[in-house]
């Protein structure tokens, strides 16, 4: 695959409780913020809020479906979380090519996961080493 700087993919997805629920089962983590709407209730959030791993996650989808693509290796991620995520909220997972390094196969990628807003609810960096 021939890559540029400025390429860009995304996948957009709704964060259902379903899903929510299962991310929680898998990462062993039940903090009741994500899962409990009473308690959730007293939060500044008032309402449950997406686990941040679970929608950063759609940014490792997109590296090994879209861009760059089957057989990229994750060689790192920073993440900023910046606002919350709903339960139930429909997102945008995006990367951009930021950097190819010309002496070896490693890309750098832009990645941000928006709400349904259009705000940037995640935002961060991944570094990635191209298939072969």
């Amino acid at each position: 695959m021939s890559l540029e700087v400025g390429q860009h993919t995304s996948l957009t997805k709704t964060l259902d409780k379903a899903a929510v629920e299962a991310f929680a089962s898998l990462a062993e983590d039940y903090n009741p913020v994500h899962l409990d709407e009473a308690f959730a209730a007293m939060t500044p959030f008032e309402v449950p809020i997406v686990h941040g791993m679970l929608a950063s996650s759609l940014v490792s989808g997109l590296l090994a479906s879209k861009l760059p693509g089957p057989g990229a290796i994750y060689l790192g991620q920073t993440l900023k979380f910046t606002c919350p995520i709903r339960v139930g909220e429909t997102v945008t997972a995006r990367v951009e090519v930021k950097h190819i390094r010309e002496d070896k196969p490693i890309v750098t990628l832009l990645t941000e996961v928006l709400t349904e807003e259009g705000q940037v609810a995640i935002q961060g960096e991944a570094t990635v080493m191209l298939p072969n």
